[in-house]
């Protein structure tokens, strides 16, 4: 049975094609991964389907009384709300019936005797629904998964505007596992979450027996929990039966087999061209041309897709600096209370090291106050001589009001129009990109203008809070690379593995540090 059907879609944004007639089926229980380069439109997909965003043509049609639960990479949660407040609201749905039933008790004072009838049948079937969906266990209900997710730890009445990035993500899941929607559409769940979270939540999938649709650019969490990709590229989306590792595997051949289709077309056009231009103005062999200028016509040109701009990074590296890049002194981090025990530590010219441990233990905090941009609450930090810092955060400073080539032109004002477009280009983004919005950009195609900042900056130093947040396969690879190259030191905060390990020098469990439970 259809749950989602989704016909002839056409979408873009001025003069930029996003979808062109595109159509999409979602099946009970299937669990689809939503993949594709930065920037081919999967989060824009998902906005369209919710609604959020009107298509230019096509349809959007769900099945009847299906209730969609969508975690958004945008969503932002209101200043003042307390965790607990956020995740009651998940029942939203049974306060409105409680109101209802209050106010149906209201007017049974005054009813007829007909009008008291149908009051008493309509209270109980709100009555059957508030107690068929636990409404009197609500507290204990949020509680229980508040446990699960680590969110008791922080404390419920905590304002859901002091929490990270990854503690805002666990409460986003943690209030959409609540609401037990019929169908999961997930926009990058694993960004910022700890192993510890993203290994529950492989679980929860695993075990989900309704529908999902997940975009997601980590590939073993992929592999885990779908069984059928659709790749989104070049404005179609096409299905593929299987994890990543067996999408990959026949993207690859039908891509050959196109290839060499394409190549053996491409000869006989020539072969054919070549014998009209010889034999079309011969009278004896004029009929055999022109019969082969009709071929030629009527020929369906095959035509392979224009190679996708891929990423290429390279770090511009400053002066050797000293033999120690930092240096704490019981160094206590935190804002009104302590973060982290008193630390001593130290880095070394050359070393790369990894940050890890759960969210909201401080490993950004860490990383600021290394660079002096918070005060600690008492010890000190010593940097070390002939540092020249370059900073990766975790998300986009300013309003995103500016154009790409703006945003790298306040950062280097020297630069010729050429020399901005050169730099973006290389990190992997289009004309079209380059001359829009930072605003209208996908999260990944944002994290790669950062990453233009950063790489045409001399450094010696790399502090990076979660660099792959975002950026597809190409451009995590090609990091990995450049990362792997740079002769400077790294400082990073990374929730992958697979994206460290042969990378890092030394890991750092920063849970050793931290005064929060975990």
């Amino acid at each position: 049975m259809s749950i989602l059907n989704v016909e002839h879609l056409t979408h873009g944004f001025g003069d930029r094609a996003i979808f062109q007639d595109v159509s999409f089926r979602l099946l009970k229980g299937e669990h689809i991964g939503l993949i594709g380069a930065n920037g081919e439109g999967k989060s824009t997909f998902m906005n369209i389907i919710t609604g959020k965003l009107m298509p230019d043509e096509g349809q959007v049609e769900w099945a009847k009384n299906v209730r969609v639960g969508y975690l958004d990479q945008h969503t932002v949660l209101e200043k003042g709300m307390t965790i607990r407040q956020v995740l009651s609201s998940a029942f939203d749905f049974l306060f409105d019936m409680e109101k209802q039933m209050n106010d149906i008790c209201d007017k049974m004072g005054t009813a007829s005797e007909e009008e008291l009838e149908q009051y008493m049948e309509d209270l109980g079937t709100i009555q059957d629904l508030l107690t068929m969906h636990d409404f009197y266990m609500i507290d204990a209900k949020v509680e229980e998964v508040a446990r699960a997710l680590g969110l008791l730890e922080l404390s419920l009445d905590r304002d859901v505007s002091d929490l990270s990035g990854g503690q805002r993500t666990k409460v986003l899941l943690a209030k959409l596992l609540l609401e037990k929607p019929d169908i999961l559409l997930l926009d990058e769940p694993t960004n910022y979450l700890d192993a510890e979270h993203i290994a529950w939540l492989k679980r929860y999938l695993n075990d989900y027996e309704n529908a999902f649709i997940l975009i997601s650019h980590d590939i073993p969490f992929l592999n885990s929990v779908v069984n059928l990709i659709y790749h989104m590229d070049n404005q179609q989306l096409t299905r593929y039966v299987g994890d990543y590792d067996k999408f990959q595997e026949v993207y690859a051949m039908k891509k050959a087999q196109l290839e060499a289709a394409y190549n053996k077309q491409q000869k006989e056009i020539a072969d054919l061209k070549d014998f009209v231009a010889r034999n079309k103005a011969r009278v004896s062999t004029r009929n055999m041309a022109m019969s082969r200028q009709k071929k030629l016509d009527k020929m369906d040109v095959i035509e392979l897709a224009a190679e996708k701009p891929k990423p290429e990074f390279h770090f511009k590296e400053a002066r050797t600096p000293g033999r120690y890049i930092f240096q704490t002194q019981d160094l206590v981090i935190g804002y009104e209370e302590p973060l982290s025990k008193p630390l001593n530590l130290e880095m070394e010219r050359g070393q790369k090291i990894v940050l890890t441990g759960a969210n909201g233990i401080g490993k950004t905090t860490l990383l600021k106050s290394i660079l002096g941009l918070i005060p600690p609450l008492s010890g000190s930090v010593t940097q070390g001589d002939y540092l020249s810092i370059g900073y990766f955060e975790q998300e986009m400073s300013g309003d995103g009001s500016n154009t790409c080539i703006e945003e790298i032109w306040q950062e280097f004002p020297g630069y010729s129009q050429y020399e901005v477009r050169s730099a973006l280009a290389k990190c992997g983004l289009t004309t079209k990109h380059i001359e829009s919005l930072v605003k209208v950009l996908s999260g990944g195609e944002q994290a790669k203008v950062r990453l233009c900042k950063l790489i045409n900056r001399e450094t010696n130093v790399l502090l990076l809070d979660e660099p792959t947040n975002h950026l597809d396969v190409d451009a995590k690879d090609e990091l990995k690379r450049a990362l792997t190259a740079y002769k400077g030191s790294i400082l990073m905060v990374c929730h992958e593995p697979e994206f460290y390990d042969g990378l890092a020098t030394a890991v750092w469990d920063c849970t050793q540090f931290t005064t929060r439970l975990v």
